[in-house]
């Protein structure tokens, strides 16, 4: 019995692993909050949050939240915030468009309609460019073109992560009686917990267009210290995880021999 909850407790099992997950989770969430508290910061708050789910999936899934948080935090703040601010800026302005759109009526309920589509178009650009920005250094342009290819590549991956970004917040202000259930779910894990949901649908889709990284989620590098792509020589990365120690079983000749030189012989 002692054996089996010890099996069970072991980090390396799919419950230790599955509890490491939770408290990574976790640890960004709070994170999180706090970063965004100042509101113009919430935009690389949401990069930093998505940098390290898309580390933790990387690797081995075990990394330490709060040092890879503050990495992606410092490493996306100019691009992120800017985006940030010029996004909360064309939803005053469109508010204030709708507003009087509104109060027009006749042909301007058009404009509306016009309105609420580049709305749309903006969340979904919003949506992927986070998770994008984490991923990949380009110019915020480059970024925002990459992120609307990424959602109009794969559709229905598209209206999955829109169903989750947008309809929990919907449920959240639906029923004022439980809004204090549901802050304390978001305060806990909810951000996290849909940032790794989008880590993990975008992961593959970004896969191919990033360097390659050995178990512990460290760049592959190549003798002239490069880092090594999907479509670099499957020899040069094989000699490279040699290098590093991973990717290369030994043989029982080579465990032999090293127990030879740790016994003295």
């Amino acid at each position: 019995m002692h054996e089996l909850v010890q099996s069970l407790l072991d980090n390396e099992s799919p419950f230790g692993r599955l509890m490491t997950r939770c408290g990574i989770i976790i640890g960004a969430n709070l994170m999180f909050l706090i970063f965004s508290l100042p509101v113009v910061t919430a935009g690389a708050a949401f990069v930093a949050l998505y940098h390290v789910m898309l580390k933790t999936l990387r690797g081995d899934g075990v990394v330490n939240p709060f040092k890879q948080y503050w990495i992606g935090f410092k490493t996306n703040f100019k691009q992120a915030t800017l985006y940030w601010v010029l996004l909360l800026l064309l939803v005053a302005f469109g508010a204030f468009d709708v507003r009087l759109c509104q109060e027009f009526g006749g042909v301007f309920r058009y404009v509306q309609y016009a309105l609420y589509a580049l709305g749309i178009a903006a969340l979904i650009i919003t949506i992927y460019l986070f998770p994008t920005m984490a991923a990949f250094a380009n110019t915020l342009p480059n970024l925002m073109k990459n992120a609307l290819y990424f959602a109009l590549k794969k559709p229905l991956k598209l209206l999955v992560l829109l169903f989750f970004n947008v309809f929990p917040m919907y449920l959240t202000y639906s029923d004022l009686q439980t809004l204090p259930l549901y802050a304390f779910l978001w305060a806990f894990f909810g951000f996290g917990a849909i940032a790794m949901l989008g880590a993990e649908l975008l992961l593959p889709e970004f896969k191919p267009y990033l360097p390659l990284v050995d178990d512990c989620g460290d760049f592959i590098l190549n003798e002239e210290d490069e880092k090594l792509w999907a479509d670099s020589p499957q020899e040069e990365v094989s000699d490279a995880l040699k290098e590093s120690g991973g990717g290369h079983e030994k043989t029982e000749a080579e465990i032999l021999e090293e127990m030879k030189k740790l016994d003295g012989f």
